[in-house]
């Protein structure tokens, strides 16, 4: 084509998210989308019902890009108003729910939200906002006064898309990042940025237009939402969505609606197969596992692998502001590479670098950065923090990996979780895994504590399995038999749960704050 050439009119090669969703409903409109309690979906109606609350948040007065904070568990409604916000030209804002009213008010205000909609469960918490941090519009997902998602979804007659000029650079969602480790930062993702993301998706995890998913983790964490949930409506797959990923209900579901694949944490994956149902229920229909959103100690993996034989097993690794899946280890590479995170997916670009952005070779540990057009474009009004995550021109993850010679990517840690003990390096990823390796220990978390010897002391919170009895001086024996004698635990704490938010995380800075004081049941 010529420059002399007319350019397309506007709007033909247009590229949104709900332009996406829409080439799956010309495809499929009457395949099943998504089911959540008795309602089905098809695509068409998901079309349709998607449009009718785009229309009716605009006839609320809200403008293309005004924030829209979603504070609810998951549901369809909640699915409904995503979508919606994305042909609304309205940048959504997912909230987690688990969130106490400061906690709630900082992204509210942060973001400069114009509406909040929640659960009507959540009603109180909303209610005693402080009337200059709360939005001026509030609605509910279901059972509501006013604006009510569900039962605008529901309200028959033709539903047409509004008429909003949208382009694919336009802030799609504003992703706040978990705060395991500071304050939460909202992530600026584009329509363009998350459809790249999702292509790399469909492409890595083989999602098929056969497959029946269950998602079964909260829908505002990137992972369940972003991997899983909408690379599947966009490939024409089915989706079971329910509240939480409860061990007994996760696997009657499994057998009973013939579910092909299922992405769990390893919080989830461990209480999986510590119920008894695990043995007890059909899980033959189950062709695709998949885990991430934090690391998976090796035995457990084993335990998985051993287990469900005939199942593939796939490692997704990546962080939210990526989209978030940023590299994959396939089912064929698990046997050779059990502890590797795999290599970069179809979009990402991925090096690991020293303080300096050479590049590490094999074998070397550094920062792990990346070049993708899935990633973030900053971080909402932090324009200091934006500059330094993509310093030298390349996404800073803040994890520490390295590659091996075929090119598949470890991760070692998190900067934050790396232990400086007496001046020597250690990982608490590394601890973690000689400790799993215990029969009795069910879960494990090291951390750095103050010491006034080591300045910084490993510390141990270990949680037993059921029944099983240890001590602390069994378990530094019988780490000692796999790590070096500085690496193994100075504290040792048994706890009956760690603490982790509702995505599974593990929430480090809490056990670093609670046992930062000397307490009973250290060593």
């Amino acid at each position: 084509m010529g420059h002399t050439d007319p350019p397309l009119p506007h709007g033909a090669g247009r590229n949104t998210i709900a332009d996406a969703l829409h080439r799956s409903v010309s495809r499929l409109p009457d395949k099943e989308a998504l089911i959540y309690g008795s309602r089905r979906w098809t695509f068409r109606d998901l079309d349709a019902a998607s449009n009718r609350v785009a229309r009716a948040l605009l006839a609320s007065g809200l403008e293309p890009g005004d924030r829209v904070g979603a504070f609810g568990r998951n549901s369809d409604a909640y699915v409904l108003l995503w979508l919606a916000c994305s042909r609304a030209g309205l940048v959504h804002v997912p909230i987690n729910y688990a969130l106490g009213e400061q906690e709630l008010e900082y992204i509210l205000h942060q973001s400069g939200a114009a509406a909040l909609i929640h659960d009507k469960s959540l009603g109180g918490l909303v209610d005693g906002l402080r009337p200059d941090l709360g939005p001026c519009l509030r609605g509910t997902f279901r059972e509501g006064d006013g604006l009510d998602i569900t039962a605008i979804a529901l309200r028959q007659g033709p539903a047409e898309p509004p008429d909003i000029p949208l382009d694919d650079g336009d802030l799609a969602q504003l992703l706040y990042t978990s705060g395991t480790t500071a304050a939460p930062k909202g992530a600026m993702m584009t329509h363009r940025a998350l459809l790249a993301e999702y292509v790399s998706c469909v492409v890595e995890l083989d999602i098929r237009p056969g497959d029946v998913a269950l998602a079964a983790l909260p829908l505002y964490h990137s992972a369940q939402m972003h991997v899983f949930l909408m690379p599947g409506l966009l490939a024409g797959a089915t989706t079971m969505l329910i509240e939480a990923p409860a061990a007994e209900e996760c696997l009657r579901l499994i057998e009973e609606r013939r579910i092909t694949s299922f992405f769990a944490p390893p919080t989830v994956w461990i209480s999986l197969l510590r119920s008894p149902a695990f043995d007890q229920r059909d899980l033959s229909s189950l062709s695709k596992a998949y885990y991430g959103a934090s690391i998976m100690p090796v035995p457990v993996l084993q335990e998985l692998r051993r287990r469900l034989p005939r199942v593939g097993v796939y490692n997704c690794y990546g962080q939210s502001e990526i989209g978030p899946l940023a590299t994959v280890l396939r089912p064929e590479d698990h046997e050779e590479r059990p502890a590797s995170a795999g290599r970069p997916v179809f979009n990402v670009e991925t090096r690991i670098v020293d303080a300096r952005m050479n590049d590490c070779p094999p074998g070397q540990q550094g920062e792990i950065v990346h070049r993708s057009p899935q990633l973030l474009t900053g971080y909402w009004d932090k324009p200091e923090q934006s500059a330094e995550a993509f310093a030298g021109g390349w996404f800073h993850s803040g994890d520490v990996g390295y590659f091996d010679e075929g090119g598949y990517l470890y991760i070692v840690d998190r900067i934050k979780d790396i232990i400086n003990t007496g001046g020597v390096v250690v990982s608490s990823r590394e601890v973690e895994e000689a400790l799993f390796s215990h029969p009795a220990v069910s879960e494990v978390a090291v951390v750095a504590l103050p010491d006034s010897k080591w300045i910084e002391a490993v510390a141990a919170m270990v949680v037993l399995r059921a029944g099983q009895d240890a001590t602390a001086e069994e378990l530094i024996a019988h780490a000692a038999r796999h790590l070096a004698p500085f690496k193994l635990p100075k504290k040792v704490f048994f706890v009956d749960a760690l603490p982790r938010n509702t995505a599974g995380k593990i929430l480090k800075r809490q056990l670093r704050e609670k046992y930062s004081q000397p307490a009973n049941g250290v060593v």
